[in-house]
């Protein structure tokens, strides 16, 4: 037989496009329409409905950057069309490429019932079906006209991200407002046709199955007549029964399909748009849920279900009733899908807590799952936060997205630093806005790379970020697949269903260790660095906050606020979104997130204050107050007392030039360009610095990646680097023990105070950067004369090793990483660490030099300055405080970790000193948290984890009488199966392995 596969598959394309489609909707009459632009934000739902509009036409402009237009259209179903399906459409402007990222409308009956959304994929809204014709329509769409910042030639630098800059040019124009009939027999045909067309293009083309729908595609082309496609339809369906009803083959792949729709809690759109986004999808959702018996809908975030609940409260009673059906399900058990890599420990133990809390207090439900599609990798502390937060698996999907080595498996055991697994899928569909086409199945099928062993992956089905959600064609689309030869099987399911059949039928998978880097979007560690410091102060100060109400609440009259901090941690938890904390957002969200990260810390501090003067009383003694897990100048953790601060610091002119400052443990030679030149551990005999290399260096990059300005730094900006050495000012600090030091580059200009501690192994670095360069990367340099294949670097709840070569494609791709509070390197018996108060993105590299020596290099990453999506990124005033701790083993690194970011608070008060709440008696072992019970019981809570990868033996001791002991989980609950601390009175004992994650209950007596 002659090969006429094209032939019949380009007729298949133009009679679908030109002919079929266009009949799905064969008669149609124009509804009037009226429009209301509300002034400013956007306005209750009655006040929108109650507005007097004005006329407008299809074809008219409508719609300001970030404006809300109130259409109201009207009309009457004529009576010809009795007995039939009619349906409103209504097109805003759409471009159907771009679900999600323009403008969308929620359609209300003028009572205020939400109907459902209007995206560009779902423009529709049902009238009757059938109808009794002479019916009066009248529907009302709270339309936002959203501008499209990621246009198709992505990543110009652009106005519109903030509203104050947009301007107030019509950005859409009204396209279609029509009453039409749905002619749903010629709406299957087009499925039909569809399904098995992408079907067909995937199968080899020497297969028989190939062949046979191509025949049968062929016939039912022959039934269609052209002129009366709707006449004809049901005969052409007719021909493609028998390929519609051929079952797939018993080894096909089987596709675990999830209604979804992944809305970002911010990015292209600031925070209060992404209520109204949900509130449009979760209607489209539930109303889908109501003609779809078989459609099951999955959606995360407890905070954008808190929205719902809070903003939309009709929309609410719709959700809650779906969800008492089994249908639509609270996923993920997370407050947002955040960021992984930079949330602190606790931080992102919270997510967890309220996120897990939010779905059992509204609905019973208690996820099983972690569901994190989009967050851009995933920090190797993570598996032991999700395990004690009574969780077991995890979902994502950005694996896919690396752009340098392929990931090894589809489903497996993830592994983290303290040896927990958690069992693991990554969709080989790679995608989370699947769409049912036949080449995502197919590729699902073909990519799937544990075949052999498994065969079941889950497939995220619907359009994200304010698209809609699933569409009714994806649902139909899923019905042909659910059996269907030469496919893989579809079927829709709650992700628990999946992860049940999944961890069934592989329960020997796989195991990965340590982090799941993403090898793309590196320079979110660094750009917004605003957002970051305000997300790591805004850490710390909840930290204290608690520590000290909790400790006042048992010691005083005083009151802890619970509602207060509850509130605080669901802001903070919402900011460490992964489009806001990675600096990824446009302008207008970095610019809200400064001022709620303001309002955050003056409240925290009052929280703070008042908690430590009821603590301190009334006097003039003098009280220095320590919120770090260590004694810190002679003040125990958690308590308070005069500190005690031995030795002091001297600086002398250099001979050569410039300065040296000595404590007596450390002798530091600042030269006349205002660089570290000399760094001597005077104890251990040792210098820190590589041979004739320079530390406190600042180097500047070009910065321009080929592609998400905000997100990437590519390789290539190592090419070219600028050390910046020239000093306008290299002079004593105004202590007269530190050196200040001023230089100016292009635009922009950096003062420093280099300084010594008294007593301490440790070079301050106060870093003030008055920025305004574009598309540059600034970093501060350390080589060091350390001979080290692996360092460390902070994560949750311990640290991580990385290598410093770069032998394998994999060790090379990790040319920009993440850390906390700090980066250690050591040979035996000596090391170095690098600590920070807000910095997180770093690189290390070595190199070998001509005397034999190592020179390991770490370099932190200060500021960037990319022009998209916010085109000021970062422009301003910043300020960095960074420490060198030389002789620093993995302990000393924790400790000067938390010294920096939590520096002591000086009361006055008629207290000699303050006991702390609880004691540790073993350095390895940090309290992370402190706190009262989140039930209001009064209760003690006391997390802690061993901090430097060894076995450790903890001795806590209460300073009030404890009642009972309980160990529970990350929500307060007990662990039926814990091991209880040995007790003796007030005072527990308990070992601990290796990075081990402890929650205690301590019930007061």
């Amino acid at each position: 037989m002659h090969d006429d596969r094209g032939l019949v598959e380009a007729r298949l394309k133009r009679v679908l496009d030109e002919r079929i489609r266009p009949a799905v909707y064969p008669e149609s009459v124009p509804l009037e329409v009226a429009v209301w632009n509300a002034p400013g934000e956007p306005v209750p739902v009655e006040e929108g409905l109650a507005a007097t509009p004005s006329p407008v036409a299809v074809g008219d402009r409508w719609g300001a950057p970030w404006g809300t237009s109130w259409f109201r259209v009207t009309g009457t179903v004529p009576e010809e069309w009795a007995g039939r399906t009619v349906e409103a459409l209504l097109d805003l402007g759409f471009d159907e490429n771009m679900p999600g990222f323009q403008c969308e409308g929620l359609v209300y009956r003028p009572d205020g019932t939400p109907v459902k959304g209007l995206n560009p994929r779902n423009q529709w809204v049902r009238i009757g079906a059938p109808v009794a014709g002479g019916e009066e329509v009248r529907l009302h769409i709270e339309a936002a006209s959203n501008p499209v910042i990621l246009d198709y030639h992505p990543f110009l630098p652009t106005q519109l991200g903030d509203k104050e800059t947009a301007g107030s040019e019509p950005q859409y124009r009204l396209e279609r407002m029509d009453l039409a009939v749905l002619d749903e027999t010629v709406w299957q045909l087009v499925i039909d046709l569809e399904v098995l067309g992408e079907l067909m293009a995937e199968l080899p083309v020497e297969s028989a199955r190939r062949w046979d729908i191509l025949r049968a595609v062929e016939k039912a082309l022959d039934a269609v007549d052209l002129q009366n496609v709707g006449a004809t339809a049901a005969a052409a369906r007719g021909r493609l029964e028998e390929v519609l009803a051929a079952p797939a083959v018993p080894s096909a792949h089987r596709i675990s399909a999830v209604g979804h729709a992944h809305i970002d809690s911010a990015w292209l759109w600031p925070l209060r748009e992404t209520v109204r986004k949900v509130a449009r999808t979760t209607s489209n959702m539930t109303a889908l849920l109501e003609d779809e018996p078989d459609f099951v809908f999955a959606m995360s975030q407890a905070q954008q279900w808190a929205w719902v609940k809070e903003h939309r409260p009709e929309v609410w009673t719709r959700v809650k009733k779906a969800v008492a059906d089994g249908r639509f399900v609270p996923a993920g058990g997370m407050w947002v899908e955040s960021d992984t890599n930079m949330p602190g420990s606790e931080a992102m133990a919270r997510q967890f807590v309220h996120g897990k809390r939010f779905f059992i207090d509204e609905f019973g439900v208690d996820n099983d799952e972690a569901w994190l599609p989009d967050t851009f990798g995933f920090a190797a502390g993570l598996p032991q936060i999700i395990k004690a937060a009574g969780s077991k698996w995890l979902l994502t999907q950005k694996i896919s997205w690396s752009q340098t080595n392929k990931f090894p498996h589809h489903t497996f055991q993830w592994e983290g630093i303290d040896g927990t697994r958690i069992f693991t899928h990554f969709p080989p569909v790679d995608t989370y806005n699947c769409s049912m086409k036949g080449g995502e199945i197919a590729h699902a099928a073909n990519n799937f790379k544990d075949k052999g062993v498994a065969r079941h992956s889950l497939a995220p089905t619907g359009w994200g970020d304010g698209g809609g959600g699933t569409t009714r064609e994806m649902v139909a689309k899923a019905a042909r697949l659910r059996d269907l030869e030469g496919s893989a099987t579809v079927v829709w399911e709650a992700p628990e269903k999946f992860f049940e059949k999944a961890e069934a039928e592989y329960p020997n998978a796989p195991v990965w260790v340590g982090e799941l880097y993403l090898e793309l979007h590196r320079a979110t560690l660094t750009s917004q660095a605003k957002t970051k410091q305000g997300n790591r102060r805004s850490e710390h100060l909840l930290r204290e906050a608690e520590l000290w109400a909790a400790t006042a609440a048992v010691r005083t009259e005083f009151t802890y606020p619970y509602e207060e901090l509850d509130r605080l941690w669901k802001t903070v938890l919402l900011h460490q979104f992964h489009d806001i904390l990675p600096g990824s957002s446009i302008a207008w969200v970095h610019r809200e997130a400064r001022k709620t990260y303001d309002a955050v810390a003056e409240e925290l501090n009052g929280i703070i204050d008042a908690a430590q003067r009821a603590l301190a009383g009334e006097g003039t003694t003098a009280l220095a107050f320590n919120s770090a897990p260590h004694i810190r100048d002679g003040v125990p953790a958690g308590g308070a007392r005069t500190p005690a601060i031995a030795g002091e610091c001297t600086l002398v002119p250099r001979t050569d030039g410039g300065f040296v400052l000595d404590n007596g443990r450390l002798r530091i030679e600042v030269d006349e360009r205002g660089l570290v030149v000399s760094a001597f551990d005077l104890a251990a005999d040792r210098e820190t610095l590589a041979p004739g290399q320079a530390a406190n260096l600042l180097q500047i990059h070009p910065d321009f990646p080929n592609m998400w300005d905000a997100w990437d730094v590519d390789e290539f900006y190592r090419n070219t680097v600028t050390d910046l050495v020239e000093a306008d000012e290299v002079v004593p600090g105004d202590d007269g023990v530190s050196v200040r030091i001023v230089r100016s580059f292009g635009a922009s200009k950096v003062t420093q105070v280099l300084s010594l501690a008294p007593g301490e192994w440790r070079l301050d670095l106060d870093t003030e950067v008055d920025w305004h360069e574009t598309e540059k990367f600034l970093k501060l340099a350390f080589p060091l004369d350390v001979h080290a294949e692996r360092y460390a670097s902070e994560t949750q709840f311990g640290h991580f090793f990385r290598p410093t070569h770069t032998n394998t494609s994999w060790e090379a791709a990790k040319f920009e990483a993440c850390n906390h509070r700090f980066v250690h390197l050591e040979e035996p018996g000596w090391g170095v660490a690098v600590v920070n108060d807000s910095t997180y993105g770093h690189d290390v590299t070595r190199t070998v030099r001509e005397d034999g020596g190592t020179t390991t290099t770490v370099r932190v990453s200060l500021l960037r300055a990319p022009r998209f999506p916010d085109p000021e990124t970062d422009q301003g005033v910043h300020r960095f405080r960074h420490a060198l701790v030389p002789g620093a083993a993995i302990g000393d690194a924790v400790r000067e970790g938390w010294r920096i970011n939590l520096p002591e608070r000086k009361v006055t008060g008629g207290a000699a000193e303050v006991a702390p709440l609880v004691t540790v008696a073993q350095d390895a072992v940090v309290v992370t948290a402190l706190k009262l019970a989140d039930d209001g019981s009064g209760d003690v809570v006391v997390r802690f984890h061993e901090s430097r990868g060894g076995r450790s033996q903890a001795t806590l001791t209460a300073g009030f009488d404890v009642g009972s002991v309980t160990v529970t989980d990350l929500l307060e609950r007990p662990l039926p199966d814990a091991k209880a601390p040995d007790r003796d009175g007030n005072r527990l004992t308990l070992k601990l392995r290796p990075f081990e994650l402890v929650t205690l209950r301590l019930h007061r007596a």
